[in-house]
Order: C-alpha cells, then sequence, then structure tokens
C-alpha cells in the first residue's frame, strides 16, 4: 500500500510540476503551501494544473473502482466501462446536446454525459434480465456489446451529417483532462463519493458472487441484490468519470489486474488498490502526453489506449494459456 501510495503522490507532483512550463518541486509545493496571486508560476499550479490534477485523480479513482466493480459482477476478466454500454450511452448524450440543444461547454455535458450512462446501464440490465434466468454474466456482457452497437451507430449517424457537431464532439471523445475547473468537480462529487462507498462495501459480496450463482444462493447472498447494488455503484462512477473527462479506455481495464497481481483474489482489497493504480495510471498518462509532443499535447485519452491495447493483448494471452 505504501509502494502504491508513493506512486500515486509521485503521479501527482509531475502532473503538477510538468507541462508548456516545467517547475522545479519545491516552487510547486511553495505555490501550494503559500499562495501568492501576483507569481505567475503559482497561477499556472492553481489556475491550470491543480484542477487537471484533481480531475484526472479522480476520473481514474472512479474507472479503476468500476473496472473492479465490472469484472466481479460479470466474471469476466477483460470488462471494462464500455463493456455496458456507459460509454457509448454518455457520448450519444453529448452529441444529442450538443446537436439539439446547442449545448457547447464542458460544465454543460456533465449532466448529458451522466443521464446517457446511467440510461445505458439500465437498459442493459433490464435487457439482460429478460428470461427465466435472469442477469447472468453472459447475457449482461452479449447485451453490453449489443446496446453499444446499436449506440455507436446513432452517433455516427449524427456526425456524418452535422460536421459542426463533430467538431465540438471530437475532442470531448478522444478523453481529456483540458479545459475543466474545479466547478466541474464539485458538480459531480457527490455522485463520485456515493458510487465510492458503495462500491468499496461490496467487496464481500463480490467474494461471494465470484464463486458462482449457485454457491452464493447456497451461502444465502441474494445474487439480484448484488447485481442491483453493482450496478448503482457502476453507473454512479462511469458516468461520474465520463462526465469528467470523457469516455476513456482500458484505465477500468489495466487498474484491476494490476491490483489482483498485487493482493490476490479478495474483492475487499482489490477494489481500493484498483481506485489508487487507476488515479495514477490516468495522471501519468496525462504527464506522457505533455512530454511527449512539446510544446503541443497528446490527450489522455490516447496515450492510455495507446498503452492499454498491448496490456489487453498479454492479458487475453495470458488467460487463454490458463484455460479460463
Amino acid at each position: 500500500m505504501l509502494v502504491v501510495l508513493s506512486l500515486l503522490a509521485l503521479a501527482v507532483l509531475l502532473s503538477l510540476a510538468l507541462g508548456a512550463r516545467d517547475m522545479p518541486l519545491p516552487s510547486v509545493i511553495e505555490a501550494l503551501l503559500h499562495r501568492n496571486p501576483q507569481v505567475n508560476d503559482h497561477v499556472v499550479v492553481w489556475d491550470l494544473r491543480l484542477p487537471r490534477t484533481v480531475i484526472g485523480a479522480l476520473a481514474g479513482a472512479a474507472l479503476g473502482l468500476a473496472g473492479a466493480l465490472m469484472q466481479g459482477l460479470t466474471r469476466n476478466p477483460i470488462a471494462d466501462p464500455g463493456l455496458l454500454g456507459v460509454n457509448a450511452g454518455a457520448s450519444l448524450a453529448v452529441v444529442v446536446a450538443i446537436t439539439w440543444l446547442g449545448i457547447g461547454t464542458t460544465a454543460g455535458y456533465i449532466w448529458f454525459a451522466f443521464a446517457g450512462a446511467a440510461l445505458a446501464a439500465v437498459a442493459v440490465y433490464g435487457i439482460g434480465s429478460l428470461g427465466w434466468e435472469g442477469a447472468t454474466p453472459v447475457k449482461l456482457a452479449i447485451a453490453g456489446a449489443a446496446l453499444t452497437a446499436v449506440l455507436t451507430s446513432l452517433i455516427t449517424l449524427v456526425l456524418l451529417t452535422d460536421l459542426q457537431t463533430l467538431e465540438r464532439y471530437r475532442f470531448w471523445q478522444v478523453g481529456s483532462l483540458v479545459g475543466r475547473d474545479l466547478a466541474v468537480v464539485r458538480t459531480v462529487a457527490p455522485f463520485l463519493a456515493i458510487g465510492a462507498v458503495i462500491a468499496l462495501a461490496s467487496g464481500r459480496m463480490l467474494n461471494v458472487a465470484s464463486l458462482g450463482d449457485d454457491v452464493a444462493r447456497g451461502l444465502g447472498q441474494s445474487v439480484t441484490r448484488t447485481r442491483a447494488i453493482s450496478m448503482a455503484a457502476i453507473v454512479l462512477l462511469c458516468g461520474a468519470a465520463t462526465a469528467l473527462a470523457g469516455p476513456l479506455v482500458f484505465v477500468g481495464l489495466v487498474a484491476p489486474h494490476a491490483a489482483r497481481w498485487i493482493t490476490g483474489p479478495d474483492y475487499r482489497w482489490i477494489l481500493p488498490y484498483s481506485a489508487l493504480l487507476g488515479a495514477a495510471l490516468l495522471l501519468a498518462a496525462d504527464v506522457l502526453g505533455r512530454i511527449v509532443a512539446p510544446p503541443g499535447e497528446v490527450e489522455a485519452g490516447l496515450v492510455v489506449a495507446f498503452l492499454g491495447a498491448p496490456l489487453l493483448v498479454a492479458l487475453v494471452r495470458r488467460t487463454r494459456l490458463a484455460g479460463l
């Protein structure tokens, strides 16, 4: 835990120090402890980099938690927030807001992204619950993939017919921490807090659920209640994270596997470690994106995708070799 916390602290400090204008760490600490609006470095730290760092840490932690919940809920080792159609639902809602309602600011996107993510997750759970078996992991995964395909087609249809919407949407869609302020954080903080509390309290239930539905029922656990509670936390966490930083990929996939490598199969430990590692991963990707192409930068979502793709391939190969 101390190592993971140290990694997160290092990522936070680098996020505050590095950018178009690098600053030594003592200057960053001085700016944080003794803010002076007359000093340019202090203005950069407080007005630009601190909001970006806070948003990155919160979004990464939320996605890490949501990914761990999804993998436990569906018993699918490659599950991430995109599996249940959350990202696609949020993206479609943002497209609708831009095209037909004229919303053009990040603060305006928040509620639409959150509502779209929630509706998509509820729709997937409703479809996956049809039939006598109820919402099994396989049915949830198939329903999520099908809904994602439908929503993505609708998004593409709208974007191809409206170039102005495409121009606004593409910056949000790649996943970015730029252009947000702490007012956005205050808006989604209650949802993040509630989702995190529910998720962290679900570890024992996920441990039992991971043994299979029949064993869980035999041990006296309500499978339906476990899935409903987990889905509620996933909706809150993914909706808030997507509203903060756009539809980021791979954070919710990589962080739980890194946590599992450290902690073993106990979800009471996997969940908090996933939150910390998700925050560190997204901040590290954002910092890397700032320094690879100076004086410009690469969006954090693109860096995470570039790093996550080979990890996904390695994970699939390892899972296949293990016979899972």
